[in-house]
């Protein structure tokens, strides 16, 4: 169970082999975090991470997970809170896409929306009752300061973490209470795998830094982070910029 700081004893990371997941869980390691579940799509990345954690003094286990199969989430995370309390699942899978690959293939654009958003409903849902079953813990999900504007650069996958963002906000006003906590994480760009090759925008951080806030927002029990803090005010602004001068801004 979590301690007064909000730190878990137990984590499930949905997505096992993200940059930014594997960043938090070695910190929450070396804070307090002992039971690690990986869950992801089998492959030697997973196992490797696996073993890294291991050699971090916690107990890991992976569990095979696909976001593109809900129909087995329920089983698959079942099985998982069936060992024992969950003290805070970290959701964490995701995919960028290429936008201008994926407005002449549909089907691709389909599947940003079908991993982000409705893989990302389902896992959230299952974890959410299975946490409110046990009365505690906390779901802290990785949204995007994409999603709180469409951008010509990457509307598409903007799009899927706006829906994500707003469906956990509602997520977290309906668990209020019940000993459940969510924590919506809004990181600008982030220098990973996932992004290499891009050309960084203004105020790019790291996995590092992300890990670092989701910990501090734990220890406040936030329920929005950004990431970094200074993206709140930069979005506010954005966000009501009238939309024939947006289109002419170069972001």
């Amino acid at each position: 169970m979590k301690d007064a700081f909000g730190i878990p004893q137990s984590l499930l990371v949905l997505g096992g082999t993200s940059e930014i997941a594997l960043a938090t869980t070695r910190r929450l390691i070396a804070r307090r975090t002992r039971t690690v579940w990986l869950a992801g799509r089998p492959s030697h990345a997973l196992e490797r991470s696996a073993a890294d954690l291991r050699a971090l003094g916690a107990d890991v286990r992976t569990v095979a997970f696909d976001a593109l199969d809900p129909e087995s989430h329920e089983t698959v995370l079942g099985k998982v809170f069936a060992e024992g309390d969950i003290d805070m699942v970290l959701l964490a899978f995701g995919v960028l896409g290429d936008q201008a690959r994926d407005e002449r293939a549909p089907l691709n654009a389909v599947r940003v929306a079908q991993t982000n958003y409705t893989g990302a409903v389902s896992a959230s849902l299952v974890s959410a009752s299975a946490l409110q079953s046990q009365g505690h813990g906390s779901l802290v999900v990785l949204s995007s300061v994409a999603g709180e504007r469409a951008r010509r650069a990457n509307f598409i996958y903007g799009s899927s973490k706006a829906g994500l963002d707003v469906f956990c906000q509602g997520l977290g006003d309906a668990l209020y209470g019940t000993g459940v906590h969510v924590m919506v994480v809004r990181p600008g760009f982030v220098r990973s795998r996932m992004t290499a090759g891009l050309e960084e925008s203004p105020l790019a951080t790291t996995p590092e830094a992300v890990a670092t806030a989701i910990e501090l927002g734990l220890r406040r029990r936030s329920e929005t982070v950004w990431v970094p803090g200074a993206l709140r005010v930069v979005m506010s602004a954005l966000r009501h910029v009238p939309r024939v001068a947006f289109r002419r801004l170069p972001i």
